[in-house]
Protein backbone atom coordinates (compact mmCIF):
# COMPACT_ATOMS: atom_id res chain seq x y z
CA UNK A 1 0.00 0.00 0.00
CA UNK A 2 1.45 3.47 -0.93
CA UNK A 3 1.83 5.63 1.79
CA UNK A 4 1.64 9.46 2.29
CA UNK A 5 5.50 9.98 1.80
CA UNK A 6 4.47 7.86 -1.46
CA UNK A 7 2.13 10.01 -3.32
CA UNK A 8 4.13 13.07 -2.27
CA UNK A 9 7.21 11.60 -3.27
CA UNK A 10 5.91 10.18 -6.98
CA UNK A 11 4.21 13.69 -7.22
CA UNK A 12 7.44 15.27 -6.94
CA UNK A 13 9.62 13.69 -9.75
CA UNK A 14 6.14 13.94 -12.14
CA UNK A 15 6.46 17.86 -11.33
CA UNK A 16 10.12 17.63 -11.89
CA UNK A 17 9.75 15.28 -14.86
CA UNK A 18 7.49 18.29 -16.42
CA UNK A 19 9.15 21.11 -15.60
CA UNK A 20 12.26 19.94 -17.20
CA UNK A 21 10.34 18.62 -20.22
CA UNK A 22 8.89 22.38 -20.66
CA UNK A 23 12.57 23.52 -20.28
CA UNK A 24 11.22 25.54 -17.89
CA UNK A 25 14.78 25.54 -15.21
CA UNK A 26 18.16 24.42 -15.71
CA UNK A 27 18.64 20.08 -14.25
CA UNK A 28 20.40 21.49 -11.46
CA UNK A 29 17.82 24.07 -10.24
CA UNK A 30 14.71 21.48 -10.66
CA UNK A 31 16.66 18.84 -8.98
CA UNK A 32 17.34 21.08 -6.41
CA UNK A 33 13.75 22.28 -5.78
CA UNK A 34 12.91 18.91 -5.86
CA UNK A 35 15.65 17.85 -2.83
CA UNK A 36 13.89 20.96 -1.37
CA UNK A 37 10.36 20.26 -1.23
CA UNK A 38 11.53 16.44 0.17
CA UNK A 39 13.67 17.88 2.58
CA UNK A 40 10.56 19.96 3.80
CA UNK A 41 8.13 17.45 3.75
CA UNK A 42 10.13 15.05 6.20
CA UNK A 43 10.71 12.41 3.65
CA UNK A 44 14.58 12.22 3.91
CA UNK A 45 16.65 13.82 6.42
CA UNK A 46 19.24 16.23 5.95
CA UNK A 47 22.10 14.03 5.93
CA UNK A 48 20.28 12.21 2.87
CA UNK A 49 19.14 15.13 1.07
CA UNK A 50 22.84 16.30 0.29
CA UNK A 51 24.82 12.73 0.84
CA UNK A 52 25.70 13.23 -2.90
CA UNK A 53 27.97 15.77 -2.71
CA UNK A 54 30.53 13.58 -0.32
CA UNK A 55 29.61 10.90 -3.31
CA UNK A 56 32.64 9.43 -4.42
CA UNK A 57 31.36 9.69 -7.86
CA UNK A 58 30.86 13.38 -8.22
CA UNK A 59 33.80 14.26 -6.25
CA UNK A 60 35.44 11.97 -8.88
CA UNK A 61 33.98 14.01 -11.55
CA UNK A 62 35.18 17.11 -10.48
CA UNK A 63 39.02 15.93 -10.51
CA UNK A 64 38.05 14.64 -14.22
CA UNK A 65 37.11 18.47 -14.98
CA UNK A 66 40.19 19.63 -13.75
CA UNK A 67 42.42 16.79 -15.62
CA UNK A 68 40.91 17.57 -18.91
CA UNK A 69 41.41 21.30 -18.50
CA UNK A 70 44.93 20.30 -17.75
CA UNK A 71 44.93 17.94 -21.48
CA UNK A 72 42.89 21.05 -22.86
CA UNK A 73 45.28 23.87 -21.84
CA UNK A 74 48.25 21.96 -23.16
CA UNK A 75 47.03 21.76 -26.57
CA UNK A 76 46.83 17.76 -26.14
CA UNK A 77 42.81 17.05 -27.03
CA UNK A 78 43.57 19.18 -29.90
CA UNK A 79 46.83 16.70 -31.09
CA UNK A 80 44.51 13.71 -30.29
CA UNK A 81 41.14 15.40 -32.47
CA UNK A 82 43.59 15.50 -34.85
CA UNK A 83 45.43 12.09 -35.05
CA UNK A 84 42.42 10.09 -33.85
CA UNK A 85 39.36 11.71 -35.17
CA UNK A 86 40.50 13.24 -38.50
CA UNK A 87 38.33 15.01 -41.06
CA UNK A 88 35.33 12.89 -41.83
CA UNK A 89 33.58 14.18 -45.30
CA UNK A 90 30.08 13.62 -43.37
CA UNK A 91 28.46 14.03 -40.06
CA UNK A 92 27.65 10.31 -40.13
CA UNK A 93 31.31 9.25 -40.58
CA UNK A 94 31.84 11.93 -38.25
CA UNK A 95 29.90 10.38 -35.55
CA UNK A 96 31.26 6.61 -36.17
CA UNK A 97 34.90 7.80 -35.79
CA UNK A 98 33.85 9.33 -32.45
CA UNK A 99 31.64 6.65 -31.25
CA UNK A 100 34.23 3.66 -32.35
CA UNK A 101 37.19 5.24 -29.46
CA UNK A 102 34.47 6.26 -27.09
CA UNK A 103 32.70 3.03 -26.91
CA UNK A 104 36.22 0.83 -27.05
CA UNK A 105 37.37 2.86 -24.14
CA UNK A 106 34.08 3.00 -21.76
CA UNK A 107 34.44 -1.18 -22.12
CA UNK A 108 37.39 -1.21 -20.05
CA UNK A 109 36.94 2.60 -17.95
CA UNK A 110 34.09 3.90 -16.07
CA UNK A 111 31.72 6.11 -18.09
CA UNK A 112 32.55 9.50 -16.62
CA UNK A 113 35.64 10.10 -17.19
CA UNK A 114 35.85 9.24 -20.86
CA UNK A 115 33.13 11.62 -21.33
CA UNK A 116 34.73 14.51 -19.11
CA UNK A 117 37.84 14.03 -21.25
CA UNK A 118 35.83 13.69 -24.79
CA UNK A 119 33.08 16.72 -24.47
CA UNK A 120 35.90 19.75 -24.76
CA UNK A 121 37.70 17.73 -27.42
CA UNK A 122 34.43 16.57 -29.42
CA UNK A 123 32.71 20.34 -29.18
CA UNK A 124 36.03 21.93 -30.66
CA UNK A 125 36.29 19.17 -33.45
CA UNK A 126 33.15 19.00 -34.26
CA UNK A 127 33.18 23.29 -34.66
CA UNK A 128 36.22 22.73 -36.45
CA UNK A 129 34.81 19.93 -39.07
CA UNK A 130 31.29 22.60 -39.39
CA UNK A 131 29.55 19.78 -37.17
CA UNK A 132 26.74 20.80 -35.16
CA UNK A 133 27.81 20.11 -31.56
CA UNK A 134 24.09 19.14 -30.31
CA UNK A 135 24.68 16.32 -33.05
CA UNK A 136 27.78 14.88 -31.39
CA UNK A 137 27.80 15.02 -27.72
CA UNK A 138 24.08 13.35 -27.04
CA UNK A 139 26.17 10.43 -29.41
CA UNK A 140 28.86 11.19 -27.42
CA UNK A 141 27.13 10.09 -24.23
CA UNK A 142 25.30 6.87 -25.57
CA UNK A 143 28.34 5.24 -27.37
CA UNK A 144 29.70 5.38 -24.03
CA UNK A 145 26.58 4.06 -22.02
CA UNK A 146 26.79 1.29 -25.01
CA UNK A 147 30.40 0.37 -24.45
CA UNK A 148 30.01 -0.09 -20.76
CA UNK A 149 27.44 -2.77 -21.51
CA UNK A 150 30.15 -5.11 -23.04
CA UNK A 151 32.34 -5.85 -20.00
CA UNK A 152 31.27 -6.62 -16.50
CA UNK A 153 33.53 -3.67 -15.44
CA UNK A 154 32.59 -1.46 -18.29
CA UNK A 155 30.13 0.52 -15.97
CA UNK A 156 30.01 0.44 -11.75
CA UNK A 157 26.41 -0.44 -12.65
CA UNK A 158 27.21 -3.95 -14.04
CA UNK A 159 29.34 -4.54 -10.87
CA UNK A 160 26.19 -3.44 -8.20
CA UNK A 161 24.40 -6.13 -9.68
CA UNK A 162 26.86 -8.88 -9.50
CA UNK A 163 27.66 -8.18 -6.13
CA UNK A 164 23.90 -8.15 -5.03
CA UNK A 165 24.33 -11.88 -7.14
CA UNK A 166 26.66 -12.98 -4.91
CA UNK A 167 25.24 -12.07 -1.79
CA UNK A 168 21.64 -14.23 -3.16
CA UNK A 169 23.77 -16.94 -4.71
CA UNK A 170 27.30 -17.61 -3.54
CA UNK A 171 28.26 -20.10 -6.32
CA UNK A 172 26.96 -17.67 -9.67
CA UNK A 173 30.10 -16.36 -11.13
CA UNK A 174 30.24 -13.29 -13.73
CA UNK A 175 33.56 -13.77 -16.38
CA UNK A 176 34.51 -10.52 -17.52
CA UNK A 177 33.43 -10.64 -21.23
CA UNK A 178 30.33 -12.90 -20.44
CA UNK A 179 27.60 -9.72 -20.54
CA UNK A 180 29.37 -9.47 -24.34
CA UNK A 181 26.36 -11.79 -25.74
CA UNK A 182 23.90 -8.73 -24.55
CA UNK A 183 26.48 -5.65 -25.25
CA UNK A 184 27.94 -6.58 -28.68
CA UNK A 185 24.33 -6.31 -30.44
CA UNK A 186 23.29 -3.55 -28.14
CA UNK A 187 26.47 -1.75 -29.50
CA UNK A 188 25.86 -2.46 -32.68
CA UNK A 189 22.12 -1.64 -32.25
CA UNK A 190 22.61 1.79 -30.90
CA UNK A 191 25.44 3.29 -33.22
CA UNK A 192 23.59 2.00 -36.22
CA UNK A 193 20.01 3.70 -35.28
CA UNK A 194 22.00 6.82 -34.04
CA UNK A 195 23.71 7.15 -37.46
CA UNK A 196 20.25 6.66 -39.36
CA UNK A 197 18.73 8.92 -37.43
CA UNK A 198 19.64 11.47 -35.12
CA UNK A 199 19.87 14.34 -37.71
CA UNK A 200 16.14 13.31 -38.14
CA UNK A 201 15.07 12.85 -34.60
CA UNK A 202 17.63 15.81 -33.07
CA UNK A 203 17.56 19.02 -33.38
CA UNK A 204 20.52 21.32 -34.72
CA UNK A 205 20.76 23.39 -31.27
CA UNK A 206 24.03 25.57 -32.36
CA UNK A 207 22.98 27.91 -29.74
CA UNK A 208 25.46 31.01 -29.87
CA UNK A 209 26.98 29.36 -32.70
CA UNK A 210 24.68 30.76 -35.07
CA UNK A 211 25.24 34.08 -34.10
CA UNK A 212 29.04 34.33 -35.29
CA UNK A 213 27.92 36.29 -38.43
CA UNK A 214 26.64 39.03 -36.14
CA UNK A 215 30.04 39.31 -34.24
CA UNK A 216 32.89 41.51 -33.99
CA UNK A 217 35.09 40.76 -37.28
CA UNK A 218 39.09 41.34 -36.84
CA UNK A 219 41.67 41.00 -39.07
CA UNK A 220 45.00 39.42 -37.86
CA UNK A 221 48.33 38.52 -39.08
CA UNK A 222 50.30 35.52 -37.03
CA UNK A 223 53.70 34.15 -37.76
CA UNK A 224 55.11 30.70 -38.73
CA UNK A 225 58.44 31.13 -35.83
CA UNK A 226 61.12 29.27 -35.76
CA UNK A 227 61.27 25.53 -34.70
CA UNK A 228 57.47 25.94 -35.15
CA UNK A 229 56.18 21.95 -36.25
CA UNK A 230 54.01 23.62 -38.61
CA UNK A 231 56.85 23.94 -40.68
CA UNK A 232 56.35 21.70 -43.75
CA UNK A 233 52.96 20.59 -43.39
CA UNK A 234 50.64 21.67 -45.94
CA UNK A 235 47.95 24.29 -44.47
CA UNK A 236 45.02 21.59 -44.03
CA UNK A 237 47.15 19.37 -42.50
CA UNK A 238 48.19 22.38 -39.78
CA UNK A 239 44.51 22.85 -39.20
CA UNK A 240 44.28 25.93 -40.83
CA UNK A 241 42.11 25.67 -43.56
CA UNK A 242 38.97 24.23 -41.21
CA UNK A 243 38.75 26.53 -38.48
CA UNK A 244 35.61 27.58 -36.98
CA UNK A 245 34.89 31.63 -38.29
CA UNK A 246 38.20 32.75 -39.07
CA UNK A 247 39.45 32.36 -42.93
CA UNK A 248 43.14 32.41 -43.68
CA UNK A 249 42.57 34.92 -47.00
CA UNK A 250 46.63 35.41 -48.34
CA UNK A 251 50.29 34.49 -46.87
CA UNK A 252 52.91 36.90 -47.29
CA UNK A 253 56.41 35.09 -48.18
CA UNK A 254 59.54 36.45 -48.78
CA UNK A 255 57.83 40.45 -49.41
CA UNK A 256 55.82 38.34 -52.28
CA UNK A 257 51.78 38.23 -51.52
CA UNK A 258 50.24 34.63 -51.88
CA UNK A 259 46.69 35.36 -52.11
CA UNK A 260 43.50 32.81 -52.15
CA UNK A 261 46.18 30.41 -51.62
CA UNK A 262 45.00 26.76 -51.38
CA UNK A 263 45.01 24.04 -48.91
CA UNK A 264 47.99 22.14 -50.70
CA UNK A 265 50.34 24.92 -49.71
CA UNK A 266 53.09 24.20 -47.59
CA UNK A 267 53.56 26.58 -44.48
CA UNK A 268 57.65 27.93 -44.22
CA UNK A 269 59.28 29.47 -41.27
CA UNK A 270 58.67 33.63 -41.00
CA UNK A 271 55.44 33.29 -43.54
CA UNK A 272 52.56 35.48 -42.20
CA UNK A 273 49.46 34.25 -42.13
CA UNK A 274 46.40 36.66 -42.84
CA UNK A 275 43.24 36.03 -41.28
CA UNK A 276 40.05 37.64 -41.28
CA UNK A 277 37.24 36.11 -38.54
CA UNK A 278 35.09 36.79 -35.20
CA UNK A 279 36.87 36.78 -32.23
CA UNK A 280 35.59 33.75 -30.75
CA UNK A 281 37.47 32.19 -33.41
CA UNK A 282 40.25 34.26 -33.15
CA UNK A 283 40.92 32.24 -29.83
CA UNK A 284 41.30 29.12 -32.23
CA UNK A 285 44.19 30.77 -33.94
CA UNK A 286 45.14 30.62 -30.49
CA UNK A 287 45.63 27.12 -30.22
CA UNK A 288 47.26 26.83 -33.11
CA UNK A 289 51.17 26.38 -32.90
CA UNK A 290 51.70 30.39 -34.61
CA UNK A 291 52.04 33.29 -32.71
CA UNK A 292 50.71 37.09 -33.83
CA UNK A 293 52.69 38.97 -36.21
CA UNK A 294 52.92 42.54 -34.90
CA UNK A 295 56.09 44.75 -33.56
CA UNK A 296 53.29 45.41 -30.65
CA UNK A 297 53.73 41.63 -29.47
CA UNK A 298 56.91 40.42 -30.21
CA UNK A 299 58.17 41.78 -26.36
CA UNK A 300 55.88 40.19 -24.35
CA UNK A 301 55.17 36.85 -26.65
CA UNK A 302 57.89 35.15 -24.11
CA UNK A 303 55.19 35.52 -21.01
CA UNK A 304 52.68 32.41 -20.52
CA UNK A 305 50.56 33.58 -18.57
CA UNK A 306 48.22 35.77 -21.07
CA UNK A 307 45.16 36.35 -22.49
CA UNK A 308 42.97 38.14 -25.21
CA UNK A 309 41.07 41.54 -24.14
CA UNK A 310 38.52 43.46 -25.93
CA UNK A 311 38.49 46.61 -24.66
CA UNK A 312 36.32 49.77 -25.95
CA UNK A 313 37.76 53.34 -26.31
CA UNK A 314 35.83 55.85 -24.54
CA UNK A 315 34.61 59.91 -26.12
CA UNK A 316 37.21 61.02 -23.89
CA UNK A 317 40.48 58.64 -24.41
CA UNK A 318 43.57 60.30 -24.40
CA UNK A 319 44.25 57.26 -27.07
CA UNK A 320 42.14 59.08 -30.06
CA UNK A 321 43.99 60.60 -32.69
CA UNK A 322 46.94 59.08 -32.35
CA UNK A 323 48.26 56.16 -33.82
CA UNK A 324 48.89 52.78 -31.92
CA UNK A 325 52.68 53.12 -32.38
CA UNK A 326 52.73 56.84 -30.80
CA UNK A 327 50.46 56.13 -28.58
CA UNK A 328 53.02 53.70 -26.65
CA UNK A 329 50.06 51.67 -25.68
CA UNK A 330 52.74 48.59 -25.47
CA UNK A 331 54.88 50.32 -22.51
CA UNK A 332 51.99 52.11 -20.71
CA UNK A 333 49.84 49.06 -20.47
CA UNK A 334 52.31 46.05 -20.67
CA UNK A 335 50.22 44.76 -23.67
CA UNK A 336 49.67 44.60 -27.36
CA UNK A 337 46.97 45.54 -29.68
CA UNK A 338 46.21 42.65 -32.64
CA UNK A 339 43.31 44.29 -34.41
CA UNK A 340 40.68 47.13 -34.19
CA UNK A 341 37.45 46.66 -35.28
CA UNK A 342 35.54 49.67 -35.72
CA UNK A 343 31.83 50.89 -36.12
CA UNK A 344 30.57 47.35 -37.51
CA UNK A 345 33.88 46.81 -40.16
CA UNK A 346 37.32 45.66 -39.45
CA UNK A 347 40.11 47.56 -39.19
CA UNK A 348 42.63 46.85 -42.51
CA UNK A 349 45.97 48.73 -42.62
CA UNK A 350 49.09 46.42 -43.35
CA UNK A 351 50.72 47.36 -39.87
CA UNK A 352 49.03 47.82 -36.83
CA UNK A 353 50.93 50.11 -35.24
CA UNK A 354 49.67 52.55 -38.20
CA UNK A 355 45.81 52.25 -37.33
CA UNK A 356 44.97 55.32 -35.86
CA UNK A 357 42.26 54.82 -33.04
CA UNK A 358 39.32 56.91 -32.72
CA UNK A 359 36.28 56.70 -30.53
CA UNK A 360 34.06 53.67 -30.56
CA UNK A 361 37.05 51.61 -31.76
CA UNK A 362 37.18 48.21 -30.11
CA UNK A 363 40.50 46.81 -29.58
CA UNK A 364 41.62 43.11 -29.40
CA UNK A 365 44.55 43.18 -27.06
CA UNK A 366 46.90 40.55 -25.62
CA UNK A 367 47.63 41.17 -22.33
CA UNK A 368 48.23 39.66 -18.41
CA UNK A 369 45.03 38.27 -17.05
CA UNK A 370 44.22 40.79 -14.61
CA UNK A 371 44.27 43.33 -17.54
CA UNK A 372 40.15 43.31 -17.83
CA UNK A 373 40.21 43.65 -13.68
CA UNK A 374 42.49 46.06 -13.27
CA UNK A 375 41.40 48.55 -16.08
CA UNK A 376 37.74 48.62 -15.56
CA UNK A 377 37.84 52.45 -14.54
CA UNK A 378 40.49 52.88 -16.87
CA UNK A 379 38.90 57.04 -18.09
CA UNK A 380 40.81 55.48 -21.42
CA UNK A 381 38.04 52.61 -22.03
CA UNK A 382 34.21 52.55 -21.26
CA UNK A 383 34.52 48.69 -21.62
CA UNK A 384 36.82 46.07 -20.90
CA UNK A 385 36.11 42.32 -20.97
CA UNK A 386 38.66 39.10 -21.13
CA UNK A 387 37.88 36.78 -23.92
CA UNK A 388 37.09 33.37 -22.61
CA UNK A 389 39.46 30.20 -23.21
CA UNK A 390 41.92 32.56 -24.82
CA UNK A 391 44.94 31.65 -23.33
CA UNK A 392 47.33 29.95 -25.45
CA UNK A 393 48.31 26.11 -25.08
CA UNK A 394 51.53 25.10 -23.11
CA UNK A 395 52.40 22.73 -25.89
CA UNK A 396 55.66 22.57 -23.93
CA UNK A 397 53.93 21.06 -21.44
CA UNK A 398 51.87 18.42 -23.45
CA UNK A 399 53.41 15.44 -22.93
CA UNK A 400 53.36 15.94 -19.42
CA UNK A 401 49.73 16.10 -19.43
CA UNK A 402 49.62 12.82 -21.37
CA UNK A 403 51.82 11.15 -19.25
CA UNK A 404 49.31 11.93 -16.26
CA UNK A 405 46.45 11.02 -17.97
CA UNK A 406 47.87 7.58 -19.00
CA UNK A 407 48.80 6.81 -15.75
CA UNK A 408 45.26 7.57 -14.02
CA UNK A 409 43.98 5.32 -16.65
CA UNK A 410 46.27 2.45 -15.99
CA UNK A 411 46.61 2.32 -12.20
CA UNK A 412 42.90 2.64 -12.60
CA UNK A 413 42.23 -0.02 -15.06
CA UNK A 414 44.80 -2.66 -13.02
CA UNK A 415 42.84 -2.11 -9.92
CA UNK A 416 46.17 -0.52 -7.85
CA UNK A 417 44.06 2.82 -7.13
CA UNK A 418 40.43 3.45 -7.57
CA UNK A 419 39.11 6.24 -9.81
CA UNK A 420 38.72 8.91 -7.11
CA UNK A 421 41.61 8.69 -5.58
CA UNK A 422 43.50 8.40 -9.36
CA UNK A 423 41.52 11.25 -10.66
CA UNK A 424 42.46 13.45 -7.46
CA UNK A 425 46.43 12.85 -7.21
CA UNK A 426 46.10 13.32 -12.25
CA UNK A 427 44.26 17.04 -10.93
CA UNK A 428 46.77 17.77 -8.40
CA UNK A 429 49.66 16.52 -10.51
CA UNK A 430 48.12 18.69 -13.33
CA UNK A 431 48.29 22.06 -10.86
CA UNK A 432 52.03 20.86 -9.31
CA UNK A 433 53.56 20.48 -13.25
CA UNK A 434 51.89 23.87 -14.01
CA UNK A 435 49.93 22.04 -17.02
CA UNK A 436 46.78 24.66 -15.80
CA UNK A 437 46.77 27.72 -13.07
CA UNK A 438 44.37 27.39 -9.91
CA UNK A 439 42.59 30.11 -11.91
CA UNK A 440 41.70 27.22 -15.02
CA UNK A 441 41.14 24.99 -12.81
CA UNK A 442 38.18 27.01 -11.23
CA UNK A 443 37.11 27.88 -14.34
CA UNK A 444 36.78 24.04 -15.47
CA UNK A 445 34.41 23.15 -13.26
CA UNK A 446 30.89 22.61 -14.33
CA UNK A 447 28.84 23.61 -11.21
CA UNK A 448 25.80 22.98 -13.22
CA UNK A 449 26.49 18.75 -13.62
CA UNK A 450 28.41 18.71 -10.12
CA UNK A 451 25.25 20.10 -8.38
CA UNK A 452 22.39 18.02 -10.74
CA UNK A 453 24.53 15.03 -10.51
CA UNK A 454 24.57 15.28 -6.37
CA UNK A 455 20.77 16.32 -6.28
CA UNK A 456 20.13 12.85 -7.87
CA UNK A 457 21.61 10.74 -4.87
CA UNK A 458 18.85 12.79 -2.71
CA UNK A 459 15.86 11.82 -4.67
CA UNK A 460 16.74 8.33 -5.47
CA UNK A 461 16.97 7.59 -1.62
CA UNK A 462 13.23 9.32 -0.99
CA UNK A 463 12.29 6.86 -3.83
CA UNK A 464 13.16 4.07 -1.70
CA UNK A 465 12.70 5.18 1.79
CA UNK A 466 9.21 6.43 0.75
CA UNK A 467 8.69 2.62 -0.86
CA UNK A 468 6.80 4.41 -4.11
CA UNK A 469 9.52 2.56 -5.95
CA UNK A 470 9.04 -0.69 -4.34
CA UNK A 471 4.88 -0.66 -4.46
CA UNK A 472 4.40 0.15 -8.06
CA UNK A 473 7.21 -2.50 -9.21
CA UNK A 474 5.59 -5.24 -7.10
CA UNK A 475 2.17 -3.93 -9.04
CA UNK A 476 3.62 -3.95 -12.51
CA UNK A 477 5.10 -7.43 -11.74
CA UNK A 478 1.42 -8.66 -11.09
CA UNK A 479 0.20 -7.65 -14.05
CA UNK A 480 2.71 -9.21 -16.39
CA UNK A 481 3.03 -12.51 -14.58
CA UNK A 482 0.06 -14.12 -16.68
CA UNK A 483 2.18 -13.60 -19.80
CA UNK A 484 4.62 -16.17 -19.17
CA UNK A 485 8.36 -16.04 -18.76
CA UNK A 486 8.93 -13.43 -21.68
CA UNK A 487 6.11 -11.53 -20.40
CA UNK A 488 8.18 -11.33 -17.17
CA UNK A 489 11.24 -10.65 -18.96
CA UNK A 490 9.45 -7.82 -20.69
CA UNK A 491 7.80 -6.53 -17.22
CA UNK A 492 11.25 -6.11 -15.64
CA UNK A 493 13.09 -5.07 -17.94
CA UNK A 494 10.75 -2.06 -18.53
CA UNK A 495 10.31 -1.46 -14.99
CA UNK A 496 13.93 -1.08 -14.33
CA UNK A 497 14.34 1.08 -17.36
CA UNK A 498 11.63 3.25 -16.36
CA UNK A 499 13.10 3.32 -12.53
CA UNK A 500 17.10 4.18 -14.22
CA UNK A 501 15.69 7.14 -16.33
CA UNK A 502 13.78 8.64 -13.34
CA UNK A 503 16.88 7.59 -9.86
CA UNK A 504 20.10 6.48 -10.66
CA UNK A 505 20.41 3.84 -12.64
CA UNK A 506 22.68 2.40 -9.59
CA UNK A 507 19.44 2.86 -7.30
CA UNK A 508 17.56 1.64 -10.48
CA UNK A 509 19.55 -1.39 -10.43
CA UNK A 510 19.83 -2.03 -6.78
CA UNK A 511 15.92 -1.44 -6.05
CA UNK A 512 14.86 -3.90 -8.76
CA UNK A 513 17.44 -6.95 -8.62
CA UNK A 514 15.52 -8.32 -5.41
CA UNK A 515 12.51 -8.43 -7.31
CA UNK A 516 14.14 -9.72 -10.20
CA UNK A 517 15.70 -12.49 -8.75
CA UNK A 518 12.93 -13.74 -6.42
CA UNK A 519 10.89 -13.70 -10.01
CA UNK A 520 13.03 -15.95 -11.62
CA UNK A 521 13.80 -18.01 -8.72
CA UNK A 522 9.43 -18.67 -8.73
CA UNK A 523 9.43 -19.15 -12.69
CA UNK A 524 12.52 -20.96 -12.70
CA UNK A 525 14.78 -18.76 -14.73
CA UNK A 526 18.62 -18.95 -14.28
CA UNK A 527 20.03 -16.02 -11.81
CA UNK A 528 22.88 -15.22 -14.31
CA UNK A 529 20.48 -14.49 -17.27
CA UNK A 530 18.60 -12.52 -14.94
CA UNK A 531 21.05 -10.28 -14.21
CA UNK A 532 22.96 -9.50 -17.54
CA UNK A 533 19.24 -8.65 -18.24
CA UNK A 534 18.95 -6.23 -15.01
CA UNK A 535 22.69 -4.88 -16.11
CA UNK A 536 21.51 -3.54 -19.58
CA UNK A 537 18.17 -2.14 -18.27
CA UNK A 538 19.42 -0.80 -15.61
CA UNK A 539 22.76 0.77 -17.58
CA UNK A 540 20.82 2.10 -20.89
CA UNK A 541 18.84 5.08 -19.81
CA UNK A 542 18.96 6.98 -22.70
CA UNK A 543 15.64 8.54 -22.68
CA UNK A 544 16.08 11.29 -19.45
CA UNK A 545 19.28 13.47 -18.81
CA UNK A 546 18.83 12.36 -15.04
CA UNK A 547 19.35 8.59 -15.84
CA UNK A 548 22.82 8.16 -15.94
CA UNK A 549 25.55 11.16 -15.03
CA UNK A 550 26.80 11.26 -18.50
CA UNK A 551 23.89 12.69 -20.22
CA UNK A 552 23.77 15.57 -17.41
CA UNK A 553 27.67 15.96 -18.21
CA UNK A 554 26.21 16.88 -22.11
CA UNK A 555 22.81 18.35 -21.45
CA UNK A 556 24.35 21.97 -20.69
CA UNK A 557 27.10 21.92 -23.69
CA UNK A 558 24.88 20.20 -25.88
CA UNK A 559 22.32 22.79 -25.29
CA UNK A 560 19.75 20.45 -25.17
CA UNK A 561 16.19 20.24 -24.13
CA UNK A 562 14.19 17.66 -22.45
CA UNK A 563 12.25 16.35 -25.23
CA UNK A 564 16.10 16.01 -27.53
CA UNK A 565 16.70 12.62 -24.84
CA UNK A 566 13.02 11.71 -25.22
CA UNK A 567 13.21 11.55 -29.22
CA UNK A 568 16.54 9.80 -29.88
CA UNK A 569 16.82 8.16 -26.48
CA UNK A 570 13.60 6.75 -25.89
CA UNK A 571 13.27 4.47 -29.04
CA UNK A 572 16.68 3.37 -28.55
CA UNK A 573 15.79 2.10 -25.06
CA UNK A 574 13.10 -0.10 -26.73
CA UNK A 575 15.24 -1.31 -29.77
CA UNK A 576 17.87 -2.56 -26.59
CA UNK A 577 15.25 -3.61 -24.81
CA UNK A 578 13.75 -5.95 -27.84
CA UNK A 579 17.37 -6.98 -28.46
CA UNK A 580 18.27 -7.94 -24.83
CA UNK A 581 15.09 -9.87 -24.03
CA UNK A 582 15.19 -11.93 -27.51
CA UNK A 583 18.51 -13.08 -26.86
CA UNK A 584 18.26 -14.06 -23.02
CA UNK A 585 14.78 -16.33 -24.41
CA UNK A 586 16.63 -17.71 -26.87
CA UNK A 587 19.76 -18.24 -25.23
CA UNK A 588 18.76 -19.49 -21.69
CA UNK A 589 15.12 -19.89 -21.95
Amino acid sequence: MLTGDGWITIAVIVGMVVVMAANLAGPDMVLIAAVTILLLTGIIEPSEAFIGFSNPAVVTIAALFVVAAGVRETGGLDLAARVVLGRPRSLAGGQLRMMFPVSALSAFLNNTPVVAMFVPLITGWARRNHFSVSLMLLPLSYASILGGTCTLIGTSTNLVVAGLAKEWDPTVHFGIFDIAILGIPALTIGMLFIVITSQRLLKDRRGAHQELGKAREYTIAMRVEKGSPVIGDSIEEAGLRSLRGVYLYEIERGGRVLAAVPPTTVLREGDRLHFTGVVDSVVDLRKQRIVPDTDQVDKITARRDRSLVEAVIGAHSSLIGQTIRVSRFRTIYDAAILAVHRQGVRVTETKVGDIRLQAGDVLLIEAHPDFAQTRQRDPNFVLVAEVEGSAPPRHDRAWLAAVILFLMVLVNATGSMNLMVASLSAAGLMLLTRCLTGEQARRSLDWTVLIAIASAFGIAIAIQKSGAAEVLASRLMDVAAPFGNVGLLVALYAITAVLAGLVTTKASAALMFPIAAAAAQAQGIGLLPMSYMIMIAASTAFSTPIGFQTNLMVYGPGGYKYTDFLRLGLPLQVLIGISTVTIVSLAWL
